[in-house]
Formats: C-alpha cells, sequence, structure tokens
C-alpha cells in the first residue's frame, strides 16, 4: 500500500467547537498538540484525548472531534473550515478552553486494499503524562513545518511523513491486536511468511499446498491458523486480492483482458471472467464500462 496524497492543517480552537470529518475516502490523522478533546465515531462510542495524543481513523471511518463537557454545537465540516485558514492554520470556535491539534488526512493509492478492511477502526497512541512521545514530536514538527510553509513538492513530502508516521502508529497497535485481522496475522512468523509470498505474486498459480509449504507448516495447520488469525481461509483472502488488483486494472486505459488474467495468476480470460462475475457480480467488460451488481 502506498499514500497517493496528503494535507495538514494545524487547528487552533477554543470551546465550544466541533468539527466532522465525513469526505468518502479521506483517512484522517489528528495529533493533539495542547489540550483535550474527544472523538467521536459513528457508533457512538466516544474516546478522550489529551495533549500529546495521536489518533489514526486508517478506513476513512466518519467521525467528529469536539471540545469536551458542555454545551455541545452542530459540528462543522472539515471541508468548509479548510476554507477558512491561512498557510496551514485555523482559528475556530468559542472563547473556552483552548486547544491546539494538527490535522492530517491522506488517501491511499489502493483504496480498495484487502489488508485496509483488516485494519482497525481506529488506532490510538496515547502519550506519557502530559507530553507527545519522543519519537512522535519529530513528526509533528516536520508536518507542521510542511503544511504552514509549503515549498515545491510538499504533497509527495507529507505524503511520505504520512506513511512512516501511519506505519509507526500501526507499528504500535500490532504489539496488542486481538482481533482476526491482517495486522494479527502478522504475529504468526508463518502466517506473516504465507502472506508476503501471495501479496509478492499474486500472479503464481497458488494452492493450499503451495502456501502452507511457503508457510512451512502442514496443509492442515496453516490452514486453521491462517483462518484463526487473519479471520477468513487462505483461499478466500487470495481471492480477494486478485479480483481488488484485476478492478484496479480494469479502470486503466490500454490494459487487456488477457494482460490482468495473466497478472493476478488465470490461465485464461475465460476462468478470469468467471471468477470475477462470480466475486463481482458483473462480468470484467461491464465493470470496465462502469456497471456495478
Amino acid at each position: 500500500m502506498r499514500f497517493e496524497s496528503a494535507g495538514y492543517r494545524r487547528l487552533e480552537l477554543r470551546a465550544p467547537w466541533g468539527i466532522a470529518f465525513e469526505q468518502a475516502g479521506l483517512r484522517g490523522i489528528h495529533i493533539v498538540v495542547r489540550g483535550r478533546c474527544e472523538l467521536l465515531l459513528e457508533d457512538g462510542s466516544v474516546h478522550a484525548l489529551a495533549t500529546g495524543d495521536l489518533v489514526v481513523t486508517p478506513r476513512a471511518d466518519p467521525h467528529v472531534l469536539r471540545s469536551p463537557g458542555l454545551p455541545r454545537v452542530r459540528p462543522v465540516p472539515a471541508g468548509e473550515l479548510a476554507r477558512h485558514g491561512r498557510r496551514g492554520k485555523i482559528r475556530a470556535g468559542g472563547t473556552g478552553e483552548p486547544a491546539a491539534i494538527v490535522c492530517g488526512a491522506f488517501v491511499f493509492h489502493e483504496a480498495d486494499h484487502p489488508a485496509l478492511q483488516a485494519l482497525p477502526r481506529l488506532i490510538h497512541v496515547p502519550a506519557g503524562p502530559g507530553r507527545t512521545p519522543r519519537w512522535l514530536a519529530a513528526y509533528v514538527e516536520a508536518l507542521q513545518s510542511e503544511a504552514t510553509d509549503p515549498g515545491p513538492g510538499s504533497d509527495v513530502v507529507l505524503a511520505r511523513l504520512s506513511s512512516a508516521l501511519v506505519a509507526k502508529a500501526l507499528r504500535f497497535h500490532a504489539r496488542d491486536a486481538v482481533d482476526p485481522g491482517w495486522l494479527r496475522g502478522l504475529q504468526d512468523r508463518h502466517v506473516a511468511r504465507a502472506l508476503g509470498a501471495l501479496h509478492d505474486g499474486l500472479e503464481r498459480r497458488w494452492s493450499l499446498v503451495s502456501l502452507a509449504r511457503v508457510a512451512g507448516l502442514s496443509r492442515a495447520a496453516f490452514a486453521a491458523r491462517f483462518a484463526q488469525s487473519v479471520g477468513e481461509t487462505p483461499m478466500r483472502y487470495l481471492l480477494r486480492c486478485r479480483m481488488g488488483l484485476a478492478m484496479r486494472l480494469l479502470q486503466q486505459e490500454g490494459v487487456t483482458l488477457a494482460r490482468i488474467a495473466g497478472a493476478v495468476g488465470y490461465a485464461s480470460e475465460a476462468a478470469l471472467s468467471t471468477a470475477f462475475k462470480r466475486h463481482a457480480g458483473v462480468s470484467p467488460r461491464a465493470y470496465k464500462r462502469g456497471d456495478r451488481a
């Protein structure tokens, strides 16, 4: 996975305030530089944040940042608020308790990558007692500098910084991951070996036996460990990876169906078409035209 783009603003806020992050496909990064706030997800869960905390919403879930306590105000859409900022800085809210937050949004190049669906809805990296962790402080300084004083290639710099920041947050989260998914699969060295080989070679004619051989396990042991950690069977995961790549290639001009079939491990266009229609509900050609099931 790689970042397509990223953008940041420094928000200087005074209670009461509320900001809604709802734009489709945007994944948020929020770093509380000073003060307190709350993050509210669509399921109604509320997460208290304080100075030095980092939160990431890697699955692009809509959410609201707001001042803690009462009174509450109607959240302002983040896009609308951004139009009133200057040089990467935004001031908003009332006259109450102050807070400063560095807010970013990033876009993945492969938005339908199966690994994204296995990520948690929220990654929270808490600070130490009232201070930003040392490793995070350097990112905050670099992001703020690039956002408030951009130069040539700033979008690329911000994307690369974001990529590294999210990777560090994922590393923090993965240490304690308990729910089935891609991150938990990486904790198992046998499953991780198979995941790496699979993603590096979707065009190979994989079978349960060959994946188990890469993992260094018997077929039965590998199938059980993969399903337990990742949450689905190895061949189902492989199918989703292949179909996701096929969908992306179908959206590119000049890529033939035969080439796509070879890239995702099918011996012929007919074999790809059968699997694709079973998965997506429409034929590859219909999908390319924009038809959806």
